[in-house]
């Protein structure tokens, strides 16, 4: 039995994979190795899941920003492309609509707009949206604000926000810094902690090919494991015009699906997410194949919605939408879950938050 073999075995009877074992994982090159993986990884998420996929209404409401991330088309500096602010009625409009066509989730995205951030009193009106659309749609609702203070996050909770939602991007502090130029690593990193603290989940994300090594993305994964969140994915970097890195190489699409498949496999009962954000639609059957358990970045057309790596890819062709999934799960032998299946992995996860948060008092 060759390293690989013996690695995927331990992973496949849930055996915890050490830093330097998943380094050797995220290095595969040989198609043979890789295919094991992936269909371990397969094997992995069968075990915890079955043949259930979720699906994610993604709204970005907000494109202004008062960050000036190196890698985002979004940021501050970016003279390049048109701006919006969604008022809430068509915020809750939208999300409706998306909770017609059969999602499970509304995920309220936004940049870290000073509108919200820099204006006392400024998140009231997200604090009110998160209510509205968890009374008009009944579905659990994320949010991704970006950083905000402690008060503002126990307010989203208790306003009805079921997930806060704040990528590191890369646990390598240098690199961070690099591409998050003015930003708090350990202000953002605490903002997920803090979240969990409240009873919140939490999703965490990496971002890939922007300049990182598979060691510093295995200690990524290393330090996810630590915090433990409810959801992880991965996203292959897109270059963006106007952005200081507008002409570096794209991320090389293998992988964010080797990373994927690898996060599978140290997070076999986590949510882990297939973006239509990177290569839309034709790019969906590859991630599922990898592993992952959930569609987000659904956009339905006609609402004036962007994505974010990708800002209109699919989405005014109806490429992005319940429907336009539904013959790929169906060719991967794979079906949409209920709403009621996701809300029971809601409380299910909300109860395993609940008593670790629990046990740590008591420790």
């Amino acid at each position: 039995m060759s390293i690989i073999e013996s690695i995927l075995a331990d992973a496949l009877e849930g055996e915890k994979l050490s830093q330097d074992e998943i380094q050797i994982l995220l290095e595969l090159e040989d198609q043979e190795d890789i295919r094991l993986l992936f269909c371990v990884a397969r094997s992995r998420r069968r075990r915890y899941f079955g043949d259930t996929i979720f699906l994610y209404g993604f709204i970005y409401f907000s494109t202004f920003c008062r960050n000036n991330c190196k890698f985002c088309h979004f940021r501050r500096s970016n003279s390049t492309l048109p701006r919006y602010r969604k008022k809430p009625e068509e915020v809750i409009d939208a999300a409706c609509e998306m909770a017609e066509a059969g999602v499970h989730l509304i995920d309220l995205t936004m940049g870290e707009d000073p509108h919200y951030h820099c204006r006392p009193h400024g998140f009231d009106d997200l604090i009110q949206l998160v209510t509205s659309i968890r009374t008009a749609t009944g579905l659990p609702v994320m949010v991704s604000p970006g950083v905000v203070p402690s008060t503002v996050l126990a307010d989203l909770a208790q306003a009805g926000a079921t997930w806060y939602a704040c990528y590191q991007e890369i646990y390598d502090r240098p690199l961070f810094e690099q591409l998050r130029p003015g930003q708090s690593y350990d202000q953002r990193l605490c903002g997920k902690r803090a979240a969990h603290g409240l009873g919140m989940l939490t999703e965490e994300g990496l971002l890939c090919g922007i300049g990182e090594s598979a060691k510093i993305t295995a200690s990524s994964i290393a330090a996810i494991r630590a915090l433990d969140p409810e959801q992880v994915r991965v996203m292959g970097f897109v270059p963006q015009a106007g952005t200081p890195m507008e002409h570096n190489a794209g991320s090389d699409p293998s992988r964010e699906l080797i990373t994927m498949a690898v996060m599978r496999l140290i997070f076999p009962d986590k949510l882990i997410p297939a973006s239509l954000d990177v290569d839309g639609l034709a790019g969906l059957e590859q991630r599922l194949n990898a592993g992952a358990n959930v569609i987000t970045s659904l956009v339905l057309p006609g609402n004036g919605l962007a994505g974010v790596a990708n800002r209109t890819l699919d989405i005014e062709e109806a490429r992005r939408t319940p429907a336009s999934v539904l013959p790929i799960l169906n060719r991967c032998k794979l079906r949409a879950g209920t709403k009621e299946e996701y809300l029971a992995w809601i409380r299910k996860g909300e109860k395993k938050l609940c008593n670790r948060e629990s046990m740590e008092m008591a420790i």
